[in-house]
């Protein structure tokens, strides 16, 4: 099974306060035998990295505008004059609030549409080939 991988290595920052943060590196992976998700990878201050994945759809709406509920939301907004796209990550280990650059996660975001165009993700999984066949019988 051939697939492709796009990521992308950035360094987002782990909001403490409204006056503290701290640089997190992380790298964004996307790939098209899981068409529907993105995978978000932080190396915070452990021996173990951080894995989170989420809805593709979520991320591409939440450079544009708030979106998502619960244990993932995404929105965007500006800090210190540059356009940034916040994440709120809650799990029951806690909650994580990070900022990204919007500028790389909106070019990366790019590169995986170019290689899944919205709306394709299920020609990815070979679903319509294997209902076809199923229907042929």
């Amino acid at each position: 099974m051939h697939y492709t991988v796009v990521e992308r290595e950035l360094e987002l920052r782990l909001i403490l306060s409204p006056e503290r943060s701290i640089p997190v590196p992380a790298r964004l992976s996307y790939r098209t035998d899981d068409p529907y998700a993105v995978h978000v990878t932080f190396h915070i201050n452990s021996d173990s990295p951080v894995y989170w994945t989420f809805s593709r759809d979520l991320l591409v709406e939440g450079v544009f505008r708030p979106c998502g509920h619960g244990d993932v939301r995404v929105w965007p907004t500006k800090s210190q004059g540059r356009s940034v796209v916040l994440m709120a990550l809650s799990s029951p280990d806690g909650d994580a609030l990070l900022e990204a650059p919007a500028a790389q996660v909106s070019a990366w975001l790019e590169r995986t549409l170019r290689v899944v165009p919205p709306g394709t993700e299920g020609e990815q999984l070979g679903i319509d080939d294997a209902l076809d066949q199923l229907l042929a019988r």
